[in-house]
């Protein structure tokens, strides 16, 4: 049995048994491309479980039309059922549209942590000396995103102030901070970095609080504090011998993401995870996708590396299986393994040097999943 595309109820018991329920956020331009094909790994054929699709169209014409109702309903069915899948968005950057479908989708899900991990890719020689994994913690909410923003003075005059209104929570804060330390223990890894508190005491001082307080209470997990642009330098600099755990703003985890993946070779060469976290730390909600944008100048090309696309949907699996959802564990390490395997092999895009299309990528993945069961 294949796909199901558009099951009728997510709640209907005949839909549930045996299958893993997932909800797949349709995006624009090459977002879109890479998404529709990193859903080929998925068909039962291919994978050897059935996975039913609950699919909702993100495309900026839709969020126009629905008045970004289609991203609340997305939400909701992902609170339900737990899990995401996400194809790169849009965010028209015009004053009174729709806005950003990320902010909404983080917010209705409740989500509290984005974790983003930067690895070696097969065969890619990094442009920096990394060799451990580098994970970025960073929290999902509040900081410069949905902040209050206004103008005063006469337009286009020197006089004229831009004014923004930022906020975190403490909450937060603890949840990027306990989830990096644990992170680093299960990782044998380093939490590293942190925010400017030097300069904003009251403000990223409190994200440094409690980072402060994890260490505390985890006592046998190595622990380098460091100003954000220290960090940005020792991540270019210094040869580190273990893994590194970086827990960040919103803003600074946004932009510290995008340099860590490119270190390793390519912004599209790993997957990010949003999650909502109860007070044990697990995860209610996980939502996987590509941490690249849609790529415009790609569109139609099939020529983008569906790499971070691949990855994240072996990344929504292994959140299934954390529930107990049987044979996703193994699906998802053949993802992984397939994925990684086919640009150890040199079957790669541009990107990472190589001369693959989109397609023909996919079509090796496929290709060593379907070997694997057979």
């Amino acid at each position: 049995m294949g796909i199901l595309a558009v099951p009728s109820d997510p709640r209907d018991p005949d839909q549930v048994s045996g299958s893993t329920q997932l909800v797949v956020c349709e995006g624009d331009e090459t977002g879109q491309e890479l998404l529709e094909q990193a859903l080929r790994v998925l068909d039962a054929d291919v994978l050897g479980v059935r996975i039913d699709l609950y699919r909702f169209d993100l495309s900026l014409e839709n969020r126009r039309r629905t008045s970004n109702a289609v991203v609340r309903e997305a939400a909701a069915a992902m609170c339900e059922l737990g899990l995401g899948l996400k194809a790169a968005t849009i965010t028209p950057a015009t004053v009174g549209d729709v806005g950003s479908p990320n902010r909404l989708l983080r917010e209705g899900v409740n989500g509290s942590v984005i974790v983003r991990t930067g690895r070696r890719i097969p065969g890619v020689v990094p442009p920096a000396p990394v060799v451990h994994p580098i994970v970025v913690v960073r929290m999902a909410v509040g900081d410069a995103y949905g902040a209050e923003e206004r103008r005063s003075g006469s337009p286009g005059s020197a006089g004229e102030v831009a004014w923004r209104t930022e906020r975190i929570d403490r909450s937060t804060c603890r949840l990027v901070a306990e989830y990096s330390f644990r992170a680093a223990a299960a990782m044998d890894g380093c939490v590293f970095g942190g925010p400017k508190w030097t300069v904003s005491t009251l403000y990223e001082g409190l994200l440094k609080e409690e980072m402060d307080a994890a260490a505390g209470r985890h006592p046998g997990v190595a622990y380098r504090p460091m100003l954000i642009d220290a960090a940005y330098a020792g991540l270019l600099t210094e040869g580190f011998d273990q893994t590194l755990v970086i827990p960040a703003l919103n803003r600074d985890g946004d932009c510290l993401s995008d340099l860590v993946l490119a270190l390793f070779g390519s912004i599209a060469g790993a997957e990010s995870v949003l999650l909502a976290l109860d007070e044990e730390l697990r995860p209610t909600v996980a939502m996987a996708e590509a941490p690249h944008g849609t790529a415009p100048s790609l569109m139609g090309k099939d020529v983008a590396n569906p790499m971070a696309m691949l990855l994240a949907c072996a990344a929504v699996l292994e959140q299934s299986a954390d529930r107990g959802d049987p044979g996703t564990a193994e699906a998802a390490t053949a993802i992984r393994e397939a994925t990684l395997g086919a640009a150890a092999d040199g079957v790669r895009t541009f990107d990472l040097g190589g001369e693959s299309s989109t397609t023909q990528v996919v079509d090796d993945v496929l290709r060593r999943l379907v070997g694997r069961w057979r």
